[in-house]
């Protein structure tokens, strides 16, 4: 018989004024940026904690803590490419990502699929089981008001 697991990931980070805004391991052009101890990639956070979470494994803070100096700056791709290693060496194999990013701005829809490129390249899997959907927060809240942005993801792997 079949396993089937579904895991759960949310992360969001302050944007802040000349920072890279990263999403997904892409570089997209924007006045601001995310601001944390890595490089702030909010939707491989977001993947990487699905990932940990639907094989019990965790969460990034464990394997990643933003108190480790080796850390400082990091490129999130290692952080997403630990996480795949990690479900593989437990026997799983990834079926699918479903994320949703939150951003009021910029508009995103021109980089969806080039941020779906590198994701099914990071965690080895076809593009077509890789989804990447973008929001905004209709002007409310902390990502409403340019402050924040987030990231959901939703993963299902099986053994």
């Amino acid at each position: 018989m079949t396993e089937v697991r579904t895991g759960l990931g949310w992360d969001t980070h302050r944007l802040a004024w000349g920072l890279d805004l990263i999403l997904g391991g892409v570089r997209v052009p924007s006045e601001r940026g995310q601001l944390g101890h890595s490089d702030a990639d909010v939707l491989s956070h977001a993947i990487t904690d699905a990932l940990l979470g639907a094989a019990a494994l965790g969460d990034i803070g464990m394997l990643f803590p933003d108190t480790d100096p080796q850390w400082k700056g990091a490129d999130s791709a290692v952080f997403l490419a630990e996480a795949v290693r990690r479900v593989r060496a437990a026997g799983f194999t990834i079926v699918n990502v479903d994320s949703t990013v939150i951003l009021e701005k910029p508009k995103l829809k021109d980089y969806r699929l080039t941020i779906r490129e590198a994701l099914a390249k990071t965690v080895g899997i076809d593009i077509d089981r890789v989804s990447v959907k973008f929001k905004t927060a209709e002007g409310v809240g902390p990502v409403g008001e340019l402050r924040s942005s987030e990231a959901q993801a939703i993963v299902t792997i099986a053994r």
